[in-house]
């Protein structure tokens, strides 16, 4: 097959989770990660011989198809949203943008910060922020492309922006993210910060970084913080993970071994079955179980702590 056709051909339809080669659950991986190329990705799961159906067939069926992953509608009555720029010293631009969402009323409201994969703010995490006002809190979900021209529209593209990017730069954009939302004029003052991927990352990142100025966490298969850093985290965590997931889930026993020793409240919970990204239900990656589970989890974690 050609490389055009490689590009072009139309995603299979139908394919479900179970269906689906752990081979191409790990070249996509590879692939969201940006270790191979969009061709890259398609070529090589063309080439894998599975039963009853083609590797090809099922690697389509995992690039994403946003339209699906709208569960609050951007009309919903029970949201007010908008996006909002904000000063970023110290940042790639000195300026951020974010999708700011708040329940329908006065406020304030406790604040969660929503921190995206490596691919900018899609609509995926638009979505999750949504969820987020749905359920009481005012949600921040800053673009971390922004400085570059924000979210492209296409996951290629923002995977290659996100890159390019200063990478200390970028966490102090999202270092500043999370302290505007703290700030704001809906906060209470009281801090949750969730994340998916990199996002599940800068969650324990942010924990590490603030200390006692971030009140509660909830990352999803996010690289654990440096163990040197754990003790300057303060924040209760719950920490979700992919039981498919190796390179994330290897740095998990030294982290909560840290975590215990500095006497941080912590859960961390391995959904079985699951890949990395399965709370993300745009591809066959999603798991319904595992995600409304961990949402749940992550719900009641903040409402306990942010109260």
């Amino acid at each position: 097959m050609s490389e055009q056709e490689l590009l072009e051909h139309p995603a299979q339809q139908g394919i479900t989770q179970l269906e689906i080669d752990q081979r191409v659950y790990d070249l996509y991986d590879e692939y969201c990660h940006g270790r191979i190329d969009r061709r890259e990705f398609l070529s090589r799961a063309a080439s894998i011989v599975v039963v009853g159906g083609t590797g090809l067939a099922m690697a389509q069926a995992l690039l994403p198809r946003y339209a699906q992953a709208q569960t609050i509608s951007f009309t919903d009555q029970r949201i007010k949203a908008n996006y909002v720029t904000y000063p970023s010293p110290g940042g790639n631009s000195g300026t951020m943008r974010g999708y700011l969402v708040q329940p329908a009323g006065a406020g304030p409201f406790p604040a969660v910060l929503v921190v995206h994969e490596n691919r900018g703010l899609n609509p995926y995490i638009e979505d999750v922020a949504r969820r987020a006002a749905v359920a009481g809190f005012v949600a921040l979900a800053p673009d971390g492309l922004f400085p570059v021209g924000g979210y492209p529209g296409n996951d290629d593209d923002g995977r290659n922006l996100q890159a390019g990017l200063d990478q200390p730069k970028l966490r102090v954009d999202l270092l500043n993210s999370a302290r505007f939302l703290k700030t704001h004029k809906l906060s209470t003052g009281k801090l949750g910060v969730t994340g998916f991927c990199y996002g599940g990352g800068i969650v324990n990142y942010l924990a590490a970084t603030m200390g006692t100025d971030m009140h509660a966490g909830a990352p999803y298969y996010g690289v654990a913080a440096d163990t040197a850093s754990v003790a300057n985290i303060k924040a209760p965590l719950v920490c979700h993970l992919a039981e498919n997931d190796e390179r994330i889930n290897a740095t998990y026993p030294a982290f909560t071994a840290a975590l215990k020793s500095a006497g941080v409240a912590h859960e961390v919970h391995t959904y079985p079955g699951t890949q990395h990204g399965f709370h993300n239900n745009s591809t066959p990656r999603y798991s319904e179980a595992a995600a409304k589970l961990s949402w749940e989890r992550t719900v009641a974690h903040f409402k306990k702590y942010l109260a």
